[in-house]
């Protein structure tokens, strides 16, 4: 293994790192600094010391598109920025922060080595770093409906992080923050970091691809039965709208009140007497009133027949 890719597995692998092995990481040619290794950052999980992820399709299109393996996956750097990241960094070059050594992390795909993370949760963030700075860690994720198949740009992005840390404590070769995330994603994102330092005129730019689950559906209401087999039951919004719908000019009339004449003759007949419908296609009488018409006739006319012939006798 190459010097400078040994002196880097050596920060990945630091958990219980004496303040002498920092001095001589400090001391190394390289002069290494860090990026976050959870959520892995893409440079991280490309690098030699990648691990079974440097093999994905996504890191090796990356290795193939920057020319050269990502050896120095510490020293994603740039100097004299003061805070102007947007104006300094171009759209779509966020991830190698403009730097042509690191130009195959811009790549727009959505297989990037990812952490899994939970809406609304606890951000647990690992920063390795093989030499101590003072400055402010920023943190920023993509806006929800954010497209990982397309470059990724500043509009993306929020003004202002969701969170950030100032000067945290180098424990163990790594910066620990801890972070509560926003609820209201899902689905496929970047976990932007920027670390802008105090004690240098540099400022970190590292991409983590994270993964939080998709909203489940919520099930759908069981189906309520009609007042009658295979007809529908009025909804409440119809029931209300058929309330207040009322002629021009006459009052307001209640949904429980009988709405015609057959309602209300229904309620005031005994359930034996014939009611004549008010909703028939004619303006006639019934046949009901009809039939009881004819049989009253027939009744009087054979009144008078017999009534005379008992004169008649």
């Amino acid at each position: 293994m190459p010097r400078m890719t040994a002196h880097r597995t050596a920060a990945l692998t630091a958990a219980a790192a004496s303040p002498l092995l920092l001095g001589l990481w400090a001391a190394g040619p390289a002069q290494a600094h860090g990026a976050p290794t959870n959520p892995v950052s893409r440079v991280v999980a490309c690098s030699p010391d990648g691990g079974e992820r440097a093999g994905t399709a996504a890191c090796k299109a990356a290795v193939a598109s920057n020319g050269a393996p990502f050896t120095a996956w510490d020293n994603l750097r740039v100097a004299n920025v003061n805070g102007r990241d947007r104006q300094t960094i171009p759209d779509g070059k966020l991830c190698s922060g403009g730097l042509p050594a690191y130009k195959g992390l811009d790549l727009a795909r959505a297989d990037w080595p990812s952490t899994r993370l939970t809406p609304g949760g606890t951000m647990k963030m690992s920063y390795v770093s093989t030499i101590p700075h003072t400055g402010t860690f920023r943190f920023y994720l993509t806006k929800p409906g954010y497209d990982p198949t397309r470059p990724l740009t500043w509009s993306d992005l929020p003004e202002r992080p969701f969170a950030q840390v100032t000067d945290p404590a180098l424990t163990g070769g790594s910066y620990r923050m801890s972070a509560k995330l926003p609820s209201d994603r899902t689905g496929r994102h970047v976990l932007y970091t920027v670390w802008q330092n105090s004690s240098t005129p540099d400022t970190y730019y590292s991409c983590s691809d994270v993964v939080f689950p998709e909203a489940k559906a919520s099930a759908a209401p069981p189906a309520t039965k009609g007042p009658a087999a295979g007809k529908p039951s009025a909804s409440a919004e119809d029931t209300a709208q058929t309330a207040t719908r009322t002629p021009s000019g006459s009052a307001p009339v209640s949904a429980s009140a009988p709405a015609s004449a057959e309602a209300r003759a229904r309620s005031t007949a005994p359930d034996s007497a014939p009611v004549a419908s008010t909703t028939g296609g004619g303006s006639g009488p019934s046949a009901p009133m009809l039939a009881g018409g004819a049989a009253a006739v027939l009744v009087l006319t054979g009144g008078a027949a017999l009534l005379l012939r008992l004169r008649r006798r």
